[in-house]
């Protein structure tokens, strides 16, 4: 019923850019946030950023200052920017999105998760 996919994952130098987007699809009546997850190897998942419907966002420290999340609310579309890149950023991106469905009334929130896109950053 709803769907997160990514794209942007790739292959990229240290010091370089990448841009990832995931975009929203189903029936969705309301998005109460989107954000960014990434796990390494034989690591957890970690937050990286999120936007939250009121446009206050929220970095994890290690992407503070590099990373840019954005939104476009009509496309149900999440972004983010990523610059200066760190063979340490090598990872598997997830989106993640707390949304609403079934209606304003009796609709359940429930969070959702795309199907993650890699991203390399060669030293």
């Amino acid at each position: 019923q709803v769907q997160l996919v990514e794209s942007g994952g790739g292959l990229v130098q240290a010091g370089g850019s990448r841009r990832l987007s995931c975009a929203a699809s189903g029936s969705i009546v309301s998005i109460e946030y989107m954000g960014w997850y990434r796990q390494a190897p034989g690591k957890q998942r970690d937050m990286v950023a999120r936007i939250a419907s009121s446009g206050i966002t929220e970095y994890a420290d290690p992407v503070k200052g590099r990373f840019t999340v954005s939104g476009d609310n009509d496309k149900k579309t999440l972004y983010m920017q990523m610059n200066d890149l760190e063979p340490e950023d090598t990872a598997v991106y997830y989106c993640n999105a707390r949304i609403l469905t079934g209606g304003v009334i009796g609709g359940r929130w429930n969070d959702y998760w795309g199907q993650g896109t890699q991203v390399t950053v060669s030293s």
